[in-house]
């Protein structure tokens, strides 16, 4: 296995030695140009001017472009079911479970405050804050809430924000609904 490793260098160099060897009639078929461009360049102390691998990559290379894009997807996911059963454990023993009712509207929240999300009925999910706010999000009418049960995933916008009418949430298995309507839940004083 090492034998192979130390013959690597010599392999990746054959194509540049094969193109600084090519035979000088060849040379001439190409024109006089690429012959006065090589006596141009430099040549490497030591290295013979037809064996210099700079002239050879130089001649053979040609302009590419390379784009990188950056992409960020974010995955929301529903609590886990010990995270449930803590926060049951916080509400006082006897109580009934508290009633919401929707408040305030919110046009953008940001991505990184989302904490879970949780189906509602028809085309409505619950998303969990991290400061302990509750949102209701309405989904497009096409759209069924239940087919975001394991989360969603949502592209990350350059403000980092869910916003309303703009941006769009793909379910696991494969659902793409745009969100219509958030607003915020508050639980109703008794």
């Amino acid at each position: 296995m090492h034998g192979l490793l130390a013959l690597t260098p010599l392999a990746l160099a054959l194509p540049l030695l094969a193109a600084a060897l090519e035979p000088v009639g060849a040379a001439g078929a190409q024109g006089p140009a690429r012959q006065c461009h090589a006596r141009a360049m430099p040549q490497a102390r030591g290295v013979p001017h037809s064996l210099n691998p700079f002239i050879a990559l130089r001649d053979a290379s040609t302009a590419q472009q390379i784009r990188i894009e950056q992409r960020v997807v974010i995955r929301v996911t529903p609590p886990a079911p010990s995270a449930r059963r803590n926060l049951l454990a916080e509400l006082p023993p006897g109580d009934a479970a508290p009633r919401y009712e929707e408040k305030r509207k919110e046009k953008c929240v940001p991505l990184e405050d989302i904490a879970a999300v949780q189906t509602g009925s028809g085309n409505r999910l619950v998303l969990f804050m991290r400061d302990r706010r509750m949102l209701s999000v309405n989904l497009e009418k096409s759209c069924l809430a239940r087919d975001f049960y394991s989360g969603f995933y949502v592209e990350k916008s350059k403000d980092g924000r869910l916003c309303v009418s703009r941006d769009r949430l793909q379910s696991r298995t494969g659902a793409s609904c745009e969100v219509e309507t958030m607003r915020q839940l508050v639980a109703r004083g008794g």
